[in-house]
């Protein structure tokens, strides 16, 4: 069977840093949810020029020669990460054309898709903000972008930090952080933020009352996913704050942050929401953004 046909991890592999340590995470959580693992070059960056636009008989040759050479670089690295958790299956495969549409088009059939930070090569060109950020507006499936920093070794070696808004849109980040969580024997902690009103108002405000409240909701969002996950042990933290200060500085002590997309309507349309935007390019951990219903 075709490896892209199958529910699977999703990488997208160019050699630079970033997408090195994207492989090690992706093999990691890979192992956890005992999936097979799909490493993808892409030739052709979108905006340089790639075999679609010419490349042919020795230069195409080196091309794929060069891309080959980072995907066998890659796939050792990967088995040997997994192998400290369960052996899983390792496919790869180089891939003529856009990354965009390329990525896009396999997230329909992935479990998750994971994308370095910042590339080089075929993913040069400033991959956030045109890659990560279009997977994270578009994608059928789970997105995680992993940085230049060192990933944890264990997957136990800190908490899962989830956004939390009491919408319809956070629910589908929480399933995969509880999920997440559960996997990785990690404690989840649950941030719910919010703000009040200014000026004048604000004197007439019953603020306990009101962060009794927003504590409640907080409490709600969670009581489904608790149920279903008995075994993961979960921190609720209510704060009267903007969400992205409290989750950068919480995603200091975290392994892995996840948030909804907040995304608006369907594919064609979807935005990606201010919050999950700015701790794309802030956050050093790993973070899923996970589409909304």
């Amino acid at each position: 069977m075709n490896a892209s046909t199958r529910r699977q991890v999703l990488v997208g592999v160019d050699g630079s840093v970033a997408s090195l340590n994207a492989v090690r995470w992706a093999a990691e959580d890979a192992a956890l949810h005992q999936l097979p693992l799909h490493l993808i070059n892409v030739l052709a960056a979108d905006t340089a020029g790639g075999p679609s636009l010419g490349y042919g008989g020795p230069g195409l040759a080196k091309v794929r020669a060069e891309s080959q050479a980072i995907l066998d670089r890659a796939v050792p690295l990967a088995v040997k990460t997994a192998s400290t958790i369960h052996a899983i299956e390792v496919t790869t495969e180089i891939a003529d054309g856009q990354v965009r549409p390329i990525l896009l088009g396999r997230t329909e059939d992935a479990s998750m898709v994971v994308v370095g930070k910042h590339g080089l090569g075929t993913f040069h060109m400033g991959l956030l903000g045109s890659v990560s950020s279009a997977l994270a507006r578009h994608s059928r499936c789970p997105v995680a972008v992993v940085g230049d920093a060192p990933v944890l070794a264990d997957p136990a070696g800190g908490a899962v930090l989830v956004g939390v808004d009491g919408s319809s849109n956070s629910e589908p980040a929480l399933g995969v952080a509880f999920d997440e969580a559960s996997h990785r024997r990690a404690e989840l902690r649950a941030l719910y933020a919010w703000r009040g009103v200014s000026g004048s108002l604000a004197f007439a405000v019953d603020w306990q009352a009101v962060s009794t409240t927003e504590a409640m909701a907080l409490a709600e969002s969670l009581a489904g996913w608790q149920e279903r996950h008995p075994d993961v042990h979960v921190q609720r933290i209510v704060v009267k704050d903007r969400p992205v200060r409290n989750l950068l500085a919480r995603s200091q002590q975290a392994q892995l942050v996840v948030v909804g997309s907040h995304g608006r309507g369907g594919f064609a349309g979807m935005t990606l929401g201010s919050t999950s935007q700015a701790l794309l390019y802030l956050v050093e951990c790993p973070i899923i953004v996970v589409r909304g219903p």
